[in-house]
């Protein structure tokens, strides 16, 4: 079996707070390979976005406390000093964030922003940054190149400026790559632009990618593996095919419940998860999910509430639920039913 290029063993991120300490991520564990997109799905606030800034070490160390183990190609990155982790941001791994807008200087061409990642992990000059800019800028679909390079981000739309996003995050041919809801605010049309541009990209490259989203039908589109979060913990890992089809934990299975099938019957009604997530500062004892749970009560002696569930990853599929085998076909057999018939 080929070693992953990304290996996270029981990462835990702890934020401290004047309330008390935020158990943002509290014992994640998944391997990536490269030319493979993993999906990490699940609502806000579940610990998706912060477990890729700690693999990307942009947390504040002043107040954050970092456990467990990232692997990148074989090097610890938790242990890693700023300036190494410097050396890997831009070059080895990179991030496209949810908002271009945001993320890119107004008082800077983009060709400027583009250039400046590639001058410095590479010593280039001035004018091959400028070149190696509108290259990028060509190779991610944006016309008119060598005169777009001299725009600000306020003279792009929306879907060009997450294309120049990628194009800044790409500009040195990263091995990891890692979208953060990167096609949240975009249209369904540039939304499907940007992931055949990901899905092309990857194929030239071999890129590996986690893909953050809460949307479930872009997750069906890119993504290879999904890692369902909540909490702060993985709660559902397996396929696309297995996840999206076969669900296993009762979270996953409220996730699809609330969106509408596209290949089943019209009059399936939606069914939305109750309640709200928890509080990461006082989160629920026992699984984490339980105050929200339907099927909490099946579970014999109370064991939702009092005892964590332990997640068994068996060929790369598993859930962390209480619920025994029996019980679990019959709940998510059912649903699949439902949804197909």
């Amino acid at each position: 079996m080929s070693t992953p290029f990304l290996s996270v063993r029981d990462l835990r991120v702890h934020f401290s707070t004047e309330d008390g300490v935020v158990k943002a991520v509290d014992g994640l564990s998944f391997d990536l390979e490269k030319g493979k997109t993993l999906g990490i799905v699940g609502e806000s606030g579940s610990g998706k976005s912060v477990t890729n800034m700690a693999i990307l070490g942009l947390h504040d160390r002043r107040n954050t406390a970092l456990d467990g183990e990232i692997l990148l190609d074989g090097k610890e990155l938790i242990t890693a000093t700023e300036r190494e982790l410097e050396e890997l941001r831009g070059n080895t791994m990179s991030m496209i964030f949810q908002d271009a807008l945001a993320s890119l200087s107004p008082y800077h061409t983009i060709g400027a922003q583009i250039g400046e990642t590639y001058r410095k992990h590479t010593g280039a000059s001035k004018k091959e940054a400028r070149e190696r800019a509108v290259e990028m800028l060509r190779r991610v679909g944006i016309p008119q190149p060598d005169i777009r390079v001299d725009d600000y981000p306020h003279q792009f739309s929306g879907g060009m400026r997450q294309r120049a996003m990628i194009a800044m995050a790409l500009v040195c041919d990263p091995e990891l790559l890692i979208a953060d809801e990167p096609t949240t605010a975009l249209d369904v049309t540039v939304q499907a632009q940007i992931m055949d541009l990901l899905k092309d990209l990857q194929q030239e490259f071999g890129t590996a990618i986690i893909f953050i989203t809460h949307d479930l039908g872009v997750i069906a589109d890119i993504a290879d593996d999904v890692l369902v979060m909540y909490g702060g913990r993985c709660v559902e890992r397996g396929t696309k095919k297995e996840v999206l089809r076969t669900p296993q934990h009762p979270y996953t299975l409220g996730l699809l419940s609330s969106m509408p099938s596209l290949d089943g019957p019209v009059d399936v009604p939606l069914s939305p998860i109750p309640g709200s997530p928890p509080s990461l500062l006082n989160p629920p004892s026992g699984c984490r999910f339980h105050p929200r749970c339907a099927f909490a009560e099946k579970v014999a002696g109370g064991l939702c509430s009092t005892e964590r569930p332990t997640l068994e990853i068996v060929d790369g599929r598993g859930s962390a639920c209480h619920l025994t085998p029996e019980q679990k076909r019959e709940i998510f057999d059912g649903f699949t039913a439902a949804r197909t018939h």
